[in-house]
This record gives structure tokens, sequence and C-alpha cells, in this order.
């Protein structure tokens, strides 16, 4: 059968990808961080950090691959490899979040302390430099509020000179910056003492003021995803449920890993 001209035509608009139009390919998020936003397991429910989360927020073409781990600090995450496990698999036009301090915090560890004037920024110098020596894109953020409450009712920072720090080391290398220290400060301070209660790790046996439950771990992660949005890290096509009700009842704890 012989075609027509038209047909032959339409055939050939057809093979070829309109001007200006995206092509879909898959990105990855990847997180380094500590164990405010790690995975955590079975054995740890309903302790829960904000990388869990986040995926709900963010549409399927981008993955998140959590690499945050538990009691690390921006010095003990790269003195392990785990930085260089990473940037051996991180690809151009991913993303690497970084969010370290807690642990960079314990003067009395030298594992993990690191000054947040010097190595602190020379550490996480490493994060942006690696990531970028593979065409990803390299994203700071402050360390999200632990849960402290003065007499009068005001939420307490926690984390002296480190997020400072880190802002001053974005702007100095134009890197984007997502505060969440100042966000989930403002976040608590807005819930009150008590209500605070209800998204942290507070059980019949534990009151722990760091580390989130399900819904601190949404709360945390909606704000990540806001401010990705915020300083175009990502596009409005890249997130969702942003005003939406997210129910704790979406978290879950695979088995821990064999040893």
């Amino acid at each position: 059968m012989s075609l027509t001209r038209r047909q032959v035509t339409s055939a050939a608009v057809a093979a070829v990808p309109l001007a200006g139009r995206p092509r879909k390919e898959a990105r990855t998020l990847y997180l380094a961080g500590d164990s405010t936003a790690a995975q955590k397991y079975a054995d740890a429910a309903p302790e829960t950090g904000w990388g869990m989360a986040l995926p709900f927020f963010l549409h399927k073409e981008l993955t998140v691959a959590n690499h945050a781990v538990n009691g690390r600090s921006s010095k003990s995450f790269v003195d392990e490899g785990r930085l260089d496990a990473v940037l051996a698999v991180i690809r151009p036009g991913d993303l690497l979040v970084v969010q370290f301090g807690h642990n960079d915090e314990k003067a009395t560890d030298p594992t993990r302390y690191t000054e947040p004037w010097t190595s602190y920024q020379r550490y996480l110098r490493l994060y942006l430099d690696g990531a970028r020596s593979r065409g990803a894109r390299p994203v700071l953020a402050t360390s999200v509020e632990r849960r402290r409450f003065g007499a009068d009712g005001t939420a307490q920072p926690t984390h002296g000179d480190y997020p400072a720090a880190v802002r001053a080391l974005a702007e100095a290398e134009k890197v984007p910056l997502l505060d969440i220290q100042a966000l989930s400060l403002a976040l608590w301070q807005r819930l009150g003492a008590e209500e605070t209660k209800t998204y942290f790790n507070w059980t019949a046996t534990e009151q722990d003021n760091t580390h989130f439950n399900p819904p601190g771990a949404i709360a945390v992660a909606r704000l990540v995803a806001r401010e990705l949005l915020r300083t175009r890290v990502l596009a409005p096509r890249d997130v969702r449920r942003l005003d939406e009700d997210v129910p704790a009842s979406w978290i879950t704890w695979p088995p821990a890993p064999a040893s």
C-alpha cells in the first residue's frame, strides 16, 4: 500500500520530539545526613526520620536515596567512606541534599566533632565539590531544631553557630540553602511546648526531644519540600501535597537489614 504525502509528513513529524518539550528522565535526590533524617527500621518504631516522609511530597519521577545514618557528623560520614559511596553512584542532574550539625556539636568526641567556622565548613565543602565534579547539584540544609522551650514558653535554638556557618557557606559557594533550622524553630514556637510532644518521639518509656515520630517527620519533610520549591531547586511539577494532609499511617518501618 502506498502512502500519501500527508501520511509521510505526519509520520516524520511524529518521529521528531517537539522543540522545547523536556524529555522525562528519572532523577535521584540523594540525602546525606544524621539520625533526624535517616531511615528507621521496625526495631526503632515509632521513631521516624524526615527523609522517610520526603517521597510523599515529591513526584514519582524524582527518587529519594536516603543515605543519612544515625549518629553521623559531616566528618564521620566522610571518614567512614559514606560520601564516597554516594559519589560513586550519583549522576549528572541528580541532587545531593546535605544536613549535618547535631553530631558535629559533640565536642567530647574527636571522631565526630567539627568547629563551626573551620572544620565544619571544610568538610561540607567536600560534599559540594564532590557533587559538582559529577555534574550533580549540591544543596545545603541547616539542622532541624530540637524540642527545647524556655520557662516563658519560647522555643529555644540549640545548634549554636552551626546554622550560621551553613548559611555563610551557602552564600559564599552560591549553593541553594534550605533553612530548616529557622523554619522548624518557628513551627515549634507556633505549636507550643505541649503540642510539640506529639511531633517528637515521646513514648511511655522515652521522652526524646531530638528525633521525630511520624507526624513530626511529615511536618519537617513538608518544610524541606517547600524550601526545595522556594529555592527553585525543584519546579512546581516536581512537588505535590504541600497543602494536603499526609496520614501518619503511610509511614512504615521495614525489617532491619541483616548485619
